[in-house]
């Protein structure tokens, strides 16, 4: 099975991690308001987190005299006075909680928000991308985008931002904190800040590429899902289940190994953080105590210190999780960036006032590639008068569905013009000169919903009257009538819950109903029995009376009735005329005809 996902490197680490964050900024500068009032939320609930353990330490200390007075019989324990401290204590936690409640929930609304929007974007981006971007790069990676990145940045931004925020706030709080409570144990505790430092560098670099490696392999691997799910016939058919397990599996090993270094390097960080931690308690409760001893510090004091060389490592214990947040939150940014500045469709033109279009079609010496230096269009040129049917035949590769590609103006001719009335196609906005063409094509493209609603397709204000008409036209309403629900029936995701033949009048039904002036037939018929082909010839026949059709097929026999045969080969045409005047010259179309019907088969 083709490997989806595109040529990245599996190792690639984020190309622009500073300018990645620096494009999120500006990307969610339109809610700043709220997530200013978000961080002035989390910080207010950090400061009274920080105050809380030197309040408490006062309460202990109160009551540590107190109890001591008491043994002496000079005094006793002022249980109002202790009373009044914890009810301020419980008031700073109440209102912390408050606080930290009103953040999460405007973040939580800032992240969906920017998530929503991101989503739009990428829908709104897919349908201003070339032909060529959906040719070349694999379904399975795009959604992965629209999806797990999408989703991985929401996550990470909701949590990194005030992690982030409120870490380093708890830092500077505590750190001002304990230098007010002793500058002996605060210094003692300041030492372990290299060594924190050290370890939470050595894991952040360690632990970077392999985040970014398993958003790329995840893409990789829904592609593989994607493919699977959607070639199901084609897969069992050759008996191919193993091999596309097997496929599976290897990016799914290359995920869990990368899943399983990223989470293992991110989950180390916590025991590595608790042992420094654990090193600088046992320092303080050690010169605490000799300190307590001497008077230059109380009971309470040591109290809240323990506590505070708790608060202390835990956020440098989160910021080593943001850092590992962030460097999800980029590479996820990243892949979504990269689409949203993909290559666009060029710029459409302002369409000139013209009446409706009556048809004609003019290649004026036509040349295309796909890509540099590979001309497949040498020199292409033809008239075509409006009502005409145009067949054009050849070998595969020969250019014909490039043809329409460029009539359509999927893509841009490289020299020469395509004029429709007189009007170079580049002239057009693409919108205006689709709404001209109608389309039936090999592959089937019908999606999940009843029968009327993807006939209404090709024309969104026809009334149930005008679908039903279309359907008799095209031959169809008798086969509709005969489903469960008629036009109410509902087509499957893949349109399977009918045959190909019916699908293909289906699609033909909505070209009827499109109404357009201009008809294109891609191997209409090439995928159905002789019975039903010549079904869907009568309802086409019927479909080309009175517009311009040009007709690709590879059974030459569908195309004997068309005005003008133009033989391809090579980008160019060899051979011009009706079906007899061809088979008169005895030449290229001849010899392809010919060979259809070597075996004995239909006759002229």
């Amino acid at each position: 099975m083709p490997r989806p996902g595109g040529n990245r490197p599996a190792s690639e680490r984020a190309k622009d991690f500073k300018g990645t964050i620096r494009k999120l900024i500006i990307y969610i500068s339109h809610e700043r308001i709220a997530l200013i009032v978000a961080l002035i939320c989390a910080i207010v609930s950090v400061l009274f987190n920080v105050v809380g353990p030197r309040v408490l330490g006062q309460a202990t200390t109160e009551l540590f005299s107190g109890l001591m007075a008491k043994v002496a019989g000079t005094g006793s324990i002022d249980f109002q006075k202790i009373g009044m401290i914890l009810i301020g204590l419980l008031c700073l936690y109440v209102a912390s909680s408050c606080f930290n409640l009103l953040q999460g929930w405007l973040m939580t609304g800032i992240t969906q928000r920017v998530c929503y929007r991101m989503r739009r974007e990428i829908i709104e981006k897919i349908d201003r991308m070339p032909l060529s971007y959906f040719e070349s790069n694999a379904v399975g990676d795009v959604l992965s985008r629209v999806t797990n990145d999408v989703d991985t940045l929401g996550q990470s931004l909701n949590q990194s931002v005030t992690q982030l925020i409120t870490s380093v706030t708890q830092i500077i709080g505590v750190a001002v904190m304990m230098v007010s409570v002793s500058v002996t144990l605060a210094g003692i505790t300041f030492l372990t800040i290299p060594l924190s430092l050290l370890l939470v560098l050595i894991v952040v670099r360690s632990s970077q590429r392999y985040f970014r490696q398993q958003q790329v392999i995840l893409g990789r691997v829904d592609g593989i899902i994607e493919e699977s799910f959607s070639g199901q016939n084609v897969i069992k058919v050759f008996n191919r289940e193993q091999r596309a397990v097997a496929d599976f599996d290897v990016e799914n090993d290359r995920l869990y190994t990368s899943g399983w270094r990223a989470q293992f390097l991110s989950g180390i960080m916590q025991p590595l953080m608790n042992f420094v931690a654990n090193l600088a308690y046992v320092a303080v409760v050690c010169v605490g105590s000799f300190l307590a001893v001497g008077g230059a510090v109380t009971i309470g004091d040591i109290q809240a210190f323990m506590q505070y060389v708790r608060n202390f490592t835990q956020p440098i214990t989160q910021l080593s999780q943001v850092s590992n947040m962030l460097q999800q939150l980029s590479a996820a940014a990243e892949r979504v960036f990269e689409f949203l500045a993909e290559d666009e469709e060029t710029a459409d033109a302002q369409t000139p006032e013209l009446p409706r279009c009556r048809g004609e079609v003019t290649f004026d010496h036509v040349k295309f590639g796909y890509v540099p230096n590979k001309t497949i269009i040498h020199d292409f040129s033809c008239n075509v008068e409006p009502g005409q049917t145009v067949a054009i035949v050849g070998p595969t590769g020969a250019g014909k569905t490039t043809l329409m590609k460029l009539l359509m103006r999927f893509y841009d001719v490289n020299a020469g013009s395509i004029r429709v009335d007189g009007v170079d196609l580049r002239d057009y906005a693409r919108g205006d000169l689709r709404e001209n063409f109608a389309m039936v094509l090999q592959d089937t493209w019908l999606f999940k919903g009843s029968v009327r609603e993807n006939i209404r397709y090709g024309r969104a204000d026809a009334t149930d009257e005008e679908v039903e008409a279309a359907a008799r036209v095209a031959l169809a309403d008798h086969f509709i009538r005969t489903l469960p629900g008629g036009y109410d029936f509902e087509l499957n995701e893949d349109a399977s819950n009918v045959s190909q033949g019916q699908r293909q009048l289906l699609t033909i039904a909505r070209a009827f109903i499109a109404d357009r002036p201009i008809l294109i037939l891609d191997e209409a018929t090439s995928n159905v029995d002789t019975r039903t082909e010549e079904r869907i010839q009568r309802a086409m026949d019927a479909l080309m009376q009175g517009r311009t059709s040009f007709v690709i097929a590879h059974r030459l026999s569908t195309i004997r009735n068309a005005d003008v045969i133009l033989v391809l080969r090579d980008g160019d045409i060899v051979e011009k005329g009706t079906h007899e005047e061809l088979l008169a010259l005895d030449g290229f179309y001849a010899e392809l005809y010919n060979s259809q019907f070597a075996e004995g088969g239909e006759e002229e």
